[in-house]
């Protein structure tokens, strides 16, 4: 550790988010950092889920999304799971930026011509205060190198929280909810979320932007929610 990181580290001590131990300038002690909750290492380029050999899994071949990649981090468990719900429903901003370091740490980086992060409805933009997307995207995309686009896409139909539907239900419910304000002809975009659960809202959203033009979307979020 250099001597400005030693300064730093006693200027800006954190404690631990999942266990309360020192964890210096990180969210995160270094044990706690060790036993994140990792994906299977095989697992379906479309959709991020466990896929024998990483191949094309069932779903993704049966009903194709509209994204063509998905990649996450760590799985929704804890403490990844409340990270994410502190970042969303408690502003806990600093969650942001350590959450783009670790998207950044993917290899290799997809390729792609810009970020869009999920937007949010007004209202509920409003009530937060702030795009937990937005945020994380803002970081990432100077860590890759890429453009972010705000305001390209909107969300102008307000839906019933996904979170509280059955996951057949979930797809109904975000349909025609997203819309494009500019053309994405032959554009290759990563889109930027916090979970991935049922994949409904990403397909959605990818769906508006390839009736724009795009040609390529790949999701990146911090986290996937694994079946069982």
């Amino acid at each position: 550790m250099t001597a400005i990181a030693r300064l730093l580290d006693a200027l800006l001590p954190h404690d631990c988010y999942a266990c309360g131990a020192h964890a210096g300038r990180d969210m995160l002690c270094r044990d706690c950092l060790q036993s994140l909750p990792q994906l299977p290492g095989e697992r379906c380029p479309q959709c991020a889920l466990p896929s024998p050999h990483g191949q094309l899994c069932g779903a993704c071949l049966r009903d194709a999304p509209h994204y063509d990649a998905s990649l996450a981090r760590w799985a929704y468990e804890f403490p990844i799971r409340e990270m994410v719900q502190a970042l969303k429903y408690q502003a806990r901003l600093a969650m942001a930026p350590w959450m783009a370091r670790a998207l950044a740490d993917l290899e290799p980086p997809p390729e792609a011509d810009c970020l869009i992060a999920l937007p949010l409805h007004p209202a509920r933009l409003a009530e937060r205060g702030f795009n937990q997307s937005v945020e994380i995207a803002r970081d990432l995309a100077r860590h890759w190198g890429l453009p972010l686009v705000i305001d390209a896409c909107v969300k102008d139909r307000m839906v019933e929280p996904q979170a509280k539907l059955p996951w057949k239900a979930r797809r109904k419910n975000i349909r025609g909810a997203f819309r494009c304000l500019e053309g994405m002809s032959g554009q290759r975009i990563v889109v930027v979320d916090d979970v991935m659960t049922t994949g409904a809202t990403l397909d959605e959203f990818a769906k508006t932007l390839k009736q724009r033009g795009a040609v390529h979307v790949t999701n990146v979020v911090i986290a996937r929610t694994l079946p069982g």
